[in-house]
């Protein structure tokens, strides 16, 4: 049934007289009478039992009622629920980061924000920048937030820079560098960030590391260095909580230190929403 029926049903047994229904509906008794035999055949029962004396409602129209004015309630609460939503920032906030930035810098981030927007729902993608990329490319995420350089369609944002450098428990400059016979323990990541580790290592030696090792993940090189195993280049944002009697050595090439960027991309579409425009600001706000 049309809500306006259901709302027909209300007023009919409420007043009990077609008239005095078709005034508060604004509509003629005719048009009114043939609205509600409609119904009648639509609920396949009769609901009214009309005399000289008005309209009399029957068990099954009284059953009939009691269904419209909730369905009604329903309506009302729903378009209240809705108006009180129009100066609250909710819905979902769907984001693809890459795994480094997701188990390191993101966190703090997801945090402040449900904290501020508890009405928000999160839907959260962590891979490989690849991964990310596509999820952006193909309109699954409204925010990618990726590290090192890409060309993606969008709003691009800088979030922040991390400072690359070569880790050890006992190296404590380059020259013990060339010396020791620790692997170099290697994590694996994009290809820009390999590729920024293979510029520094060949403008520094003129030959391969004597020994490596390579594990999956940021996390499994990190602590095999801190139990010193190998030495590692890692960026400063996974150094924040190490022991300050690691040794950290900054990665330069002629007084130029190496840094990877970090950046947020979106598209103005998905900028209209509030959950987005609101997270997005969030994160500009924190950098400054």
């Amino acid at each position: 049934m049309q809500l306006d029926d259901l709302r027909m049903m209300i007023v009919l047994a409420q007043e009990s007289n077609m008239r005095k229904a078709a005034e508060r509906l604004f509509v003629s008794q005719p048009a009114l009478s043939q609205r509600l035999q409609t119904m009648e055949k639509t609920w396949e029962a009769k609901l009214f039992i009309r005399s000289q004396k008005g309209l009399t409602i029957t068990p099954e129209g009284e059953k009939v009622a009691a269904y419209a004015k909730e369905m009604v309630g329903k309506e009302e609460a729903m378009k209240n629920e809705l108006a009180s939503l129009q100066n609250k920032t909710h819905g979902t906030l769907k984001i693809a980061v890459a795994s480094i930035i997701a188990q390191y810098w993101l966190p703090n981030m997801l945090k402040t924000f449900v904290k501020q927007y508890p009405l928000v729902q999160i839907s959260l993608f962590t891979g490989w920048s690849s991964e990310v990329q596509k999820h952006f490319f193909e309109g699954d995420v409204h925010i990618a937030i990726l590290r090192g350089t890409h060309e993606l369609q969008g709003k691009r944002i800088h979030l922040f820079t991390d400072e690359l450098y070569l880790v050890d428990t006992e190296i404590q400059n380059i020259e013990m560098l060339r010396h020791t016979n620790k692997p170099f323990i290697q994590f694996k990541s994009d290809s820009t960030y390999y590729s920024q580790i293979q510029q520094w290592w060949y403008s520094t030696f003129s030959h391969a590391p004597r020994r490596t090792i390579v594990v999956d993940q940021i996390e499994t090189c990190k602590q095999m260095v801190l139990h010193g195993i190998g030495y590692a280049i890692l960026p400063s944002t996974v150094l924040h909580d190490l022991d300050t009697s690691l040794h950290k050595i900054p990665l330069t090439d002629g007084g130029i230190q190496f840094t990877r960027e970090t950046w947020m991309f979106l598209n103005d579409s998905a900028l209209e929403l509030k959950q987005v425009k609101a997270f997005a600001d969030m994160l500009q706000e924190k950098k400054m």
